[in-house]
């Protein structure tokens, strides 16, 4: 008796709980429908954090222990880092110091030259090195110090050539970190991509969780096809696959950020904050033009390699002087005190470094193209990266403007016609994923947006585009 009791009680619960089901599936289903994400606002910026409505309240669980949140850092914090710490960056700035210690060589005078000598020494008659006389009347003693005059004033023309070559290399660093903070940018901006994505990717499965579990509470109560039900469950291999790929692609991002920042400068869980938001920047190609032409680095390096040329023509005609060197010289002989002084100059009838003069004369003709040739590679740059900038932000529109919204409207009248025999499980599968796939290519449109921003910002060689 009390197992048949049991049995009866437990059918009478199942029976009882399916035709509760039965009856409450028209409210649980627009509860569900409620749970699925949202279409962006008017404020189109897309957080970390999935748009969605808040899911269907649980019963309540205990409160989880705390956890320690990992860095989180901003794209300002991030160039600032990878300023600082980017392994190539810091390596080229070495290029630097390098070129200040050769100003150093550079400016270095000749040294003097000191001379000693005894002359004849009796090595031959070994009976005259006890003989005080010989060592007194016949041996000569001398001691000299002479000293290299440079004419043509050479220190001053090498100081001034590696002071021009200093420049030039300051340039290049210059231009060397905007590509590195332009290229951290970028990678800051997938990064943030990939966050947005994964949250989007969770929301829109723990949503479709409901869907499948309230159509699991329609098939038990024969309000649904199995076939039906199981293409419903099979959709959710979709949505679990989504996760697990934004997962990745968000651990991938992360990874290749902290790499270009330096390992040592965040934490092995740091993690990026923001949003991907459309700004509207009011530019004119003109302006930016003209601001690049006044501030990018590699045409700076180019203008002042000009110079530097110039200058290697300067040190070449002092090259061509000749030099002399005089050298005072003390004799002691036959106890006399003497002295001496001596003159050579090379006579410059055959190398006057005519060859090297004509070399560094062509070199400057050369820098003069390259300069010429830089201004237009910028110009270029800049209006490539403008253009790329003002398409970018018409697909941001389009979506702005009507898509978003209407994906989001079909989703909803897919939806209710599904729910009330009107439409097919097919329609409202393919609404659905059409919904999804509307909502990822926004954010990869915003994330474009901001990524060409950051192209023209390097284009023009600096962040400050006004």
């Amino acid at each position: 008796m009390p197992r048949t009791f049991s049995l009866l009680k437990i059918r009478s619960v199942i029976v009882g709980s399916a035709l509760a089901t039965f009856i409450g599936v028209p409210f649980a289903i627009a509860q569900q429908a409620n749970s699925l994400p949202d279409a962006p606002g008017a404020r189109r910026t897309i957080t970390a954090q999935a748009q969605t409505r808040p899911p269907i309240p649980s019963a309540p669980q205990a409160p989880a222990a705390p956890k320690a949140l990992p860095q989180a850092i901003t794209l300002e914090q991030a160039l600032e880092l990878a300023k600082q710490n980017n392994p190539t960056l810091r390596a080229n700035e070495t290029l630097v110091l390098q070129n200040k210690a050769q100003e150093i060589t550079a400016n270095l005078r000749p040294n003097p030259v000191l001379g000693l000598d005894a002359q004849y020494l009796p090595l031959f008659a070994p009976d005259l090195f006890t003989d005080t006389n010989y060592w007194n009347d016949q041996t000569q003693y001398d001691v000299g110090i002479g000293y290299l005059f440079e004419r043509g004033k050479k220190r001053q023309h090498r100081l001034d050539a590696a002071r021009t070559a200093t420049a030039v290399t300051e340039a290049q660093v210059s231009d060397a970190q905007r590509t590195t903070l332009a290229n951290a940018a970028q990678l800051f901006i997938a990064a943030l991509l990939a966050k947005s994505n994964l949250e989007f990717a969770e929301g829109l499965r723990d949503s479709y969780k409901k869907t499948v579990s309230l159509s699991q509470d329609r098939f038990n109560a024969g309000a649904m096809s199995r076939n039906d039900l199981l293409k419903i469950q099979l959709q959710q291999l979709q949505f679990e696959s989504d996760v697990n790929a934004a997962r990745l692609a968000l651990v991938q991002a992360l990874a290749s950020l902290r790499q270009f920042l330096g390992f040592d400068s965040v934490p092995a869980n740091y993690d990026v904050a923001g949003s991907l938001v459309y700004e509207p920047v009011p530019l004119r190609l003109e302006d930016v033009q003209a601001r690049a032409l006044a501030v990018r680095p590699d045409l700076q390096a180019a203008q002042r390699t000009v110079v530097a040329s110039e200058s290697q023509v300067g040190l070449a005609k002092a090259n061509g002087k000749v030099d002399f060197n005089l050298t005072f010289d003390y004799t002691r002989l036959n106890q006399n005190n003497l002295g001496a002084f001596y003159f050579n100059i090379p006579l410059p009838i055959f190398n006057k470094n005519q060859g090297e003069i004509a070399r560094t004369q062509y070199v400057v003709t050369q820098s003069q193209f390259q300069q010429k040739a830089a201004e237009q590679q910028v110009l270029t740059d800049v209006r490539n990266a403008y253009e790329g900038l003002r398409s970018s932000e018409q697909v941001v529109q389009l979506y702005d403007q009507g898509y978003l919204d209407q994906a989001t409207q079909s989703l909803d009248i897919t939806r209710f016609s599904y729910e009330h025999g009107a439409a097919s499980l097919l329609d409202f599968l393919d609404a659905e994923r059409s919904y999804r796939s509307t909502q990822l290519s926004y954010r990869q449109a915003l994330a474009t947006y901001m990524t060409s921003l950051e192209q023209l910002r390097q284009a023009v060689g600096s962040r400050e585009l006004q």
